[in-house]
C-alpha cells in the first residue's frame, strides 16, 4: 500500500538517497579532520548528516501525514544545523575545502527538497476516504 506520499518507500524518495550521498561525503571529509575533533566537531557534523536520512526514512514510515510533516521537520533542522557545522569548519580550515564545499551544496538541495515536500504535505487536502 503506498503511503501519504505516493510511494512505496522510503528508499523511492529522491530527497532520502540524495541525504544518504550527502552523510556519506561528510563521513568521507571528517575523516581527514585533526585527531583532537574525533569527539567534537566532527562527531557532531557526522550526528547531523546522518540524522537527516534518518528521519524522512522514519517520518515516511509512520502512519500519518502529520507524523511524516513532523519527522521532515526534524530531518529540515538537521539539515541547518549541518549547514551551521560546515561553515565552522570551513572557518576553522578543518578538512579540504572542495569536499566542504560540496557537501553544502548538496545539503543546500536537499533543504530545497525538503521544503518542496513540506510544501505539498500542506498543500493536499485531507480526505476523508481512505
Amino acid at each position: 500500500m503506498e503511503g501519504k506520499t505516493g510511494v512505496k518507500s522510503y528508499r523511492e524518495l529522491v530527497v532520502w538517497r540524495k541525504a544518504i550521498q550527502l552523510a556519506a561525503i561528510v563521513y568521507r571529509m571528517t575523516r581527514q579532520f585533526p585527531r583532537e575533533e574525533v569527539y567534537g566537531l566532527s562527531s557532531q557534523i557526522r550526528r547531523a548528516a546522518v540524522s537527516v536520512p534518518s528521519n524522512i526514512a522514519e517520518g515516511q514510515g509512520r502512519m500519518s501525514r502529520g507524523e511524516f510533516r513532523h519527522f521532515l521537520g526534524i530531518a529540515r533542522g538537521s539539515n541547518f544545523e549541518l549547514q551551521s557545522q560546515l561553515e565552522i569548519a570551513r572557518v576553522l580550515e578543518m578538512g579540504e575545502l572542495k569536499q566542504i564545499n560540496e557537501a553544502d551544496t548538496l545539503s543546500q538541495e536537499v533543504g530545497k527538497m525538503i521544503n518542496a515536500i513540506l510544501g505539498k504535505l500542506d498543500a493536499k487536502p485531507l480526505t476523508t476516504n481512505h
